[in-house]
């Protein structure tokens, strides 16, 4: 197997990227891997002979920032790291591609050259999330702004496939997100999605409210990708405020010092298990090929944990699932 890893555009920079590359290519030794970034900052990192032997480095120092507007960016940029990757991809080069880029340039380049799967509307920006009993997959984060019923019903359709086959789940739990749990709330076009998810071949439990989602009862969250990108926003937000406060309130007095440092242990593992980019990187489901995107923070752990996922969901064939019910469902 060949992947391909973009190094640049992450904030911590492409020297952690590809440390990130050396650490897998230690356990996962069937792996080839083309990487794309400055040369010269690779060359100066010590690379044993056994990876040396499994590398192709592509040499670009361009890539898309955050700030760009990225139709315009993948178009005038033909050199940018990710827009080098995806035609590679394309053209059948590598099985997959992982960047810890630019959100809006991955998904741009995704559907611009590596293209959206046969009678798929919109791919779909997934995330893992935790939750009190183990682990959630929410869709839409950010992709699609305003869903269509079939929109909403691809996501459904593709976000059970994953959790069956990443989460273990033989039944996903499938819930659509709304201002309530009832029948008929939410708008118009939710009212509809849900009737129609009602007939689909899924254990579709319906409606979940946004303060719901972390009980754990839930295997899969379908939304539009406004609203799924405001709920993440909002609990990576509340996670720095609680825990900020919590720091604060445990150093005010002496007492509380000597209790933070009994809890101190605890509050890690606490903390690891609030942040979701433990989790590792998610697939853009709906593309032709295989591509994951990493949070832009992601470090060396990060990036071990985004390439093994990716591996794995190439390894179970997850694109071909995913085709072959979409054009049975359509």
């Amino acid at each position: 197997m060949k992947i391909i890893v973009d190094l640049l555009g992450s904030d911590k920079g492409a020297e952690t990227i590809f440390n990130g590359v050396i650490e897998t290519s230690k356990f996962l030794k069937d792996l080839s891997f083309i990487v794309i970034g400055p040369k010269k900052i690779i060359e100066k990192i010590n690379i044993d002979n056994d990876l040396k032997n499994r590398l192709e480095i592509i040499d670009t120092e361009e890539y898309i920032l955050n700030t760009e507007e990225p139709t315009f960016a993948v178009r005038r940029k033909k050199d940018a790291s990710i827009v080098l990757g995806m035609k590679l991809l394309d053209n059948g080069e590598a099985d997959g591609l992982i960047s810890f880029g630019s959100t809006g340039a991955v998904l741009v380049s995704g559907l611009l050259i590596a293209k959206r799967m046969e009678n798929v509307e919109r791919p779909a920006l997934t995330i893992t999330l935790p939750t009190n009993k183990g682990k959630m997959i929410l869709l839409d984060i950010g992709a699609n702004i305003e869903c269509t019923v079939e929109i909403l019903k691809q996501f459904a359709i593709m976000g059970n496939i994953y959790a069956k086959e990443t989460l273990n789940k033989q039944i996903p739990k499938v819930a659509l997100l709304n201002i309530g749990s009832e029948n008929g709330k939410g708008t118009k076009i939710l009212k509809e999605t849900y009737s129609v998810l009602e007939k689909e071949d899924m254990n579709f439990v319906g409606n979940i409210e946004s303060r719901d989602i972390f009980n754990g009862e839930v295997d899969v969250v379908v939304c539009d990708g406004f609203h799924g990108n405001v709920l993440l926003k909002t609990i990576e937000g509340s996670v720095k405020f609680i825990l900020t406060n919590m720091k604060k309130a445990l150093m005010s007095s002496f007492l509380g010092k000597i209790g933070g440092m009994l809890i101190k242990s605890p509050m890690i593992k606490l903390k690891k298990t609030l942040d979701y980019k433990e989790y590792g990187a998610c697939p853009m489901l709906g593309l032709k090929r295989v591509v994951f995107k990493g949070h832009g923070s992601s470090d060396e752990k990060a990036v071990v944990s985004g390439i093994t996922s990716m591996v794995d969901y190439i390894n179970k064939d997850i694109n071909k699932k995913i085709e072959a019910k979409i054009e049975k469902g359509d």
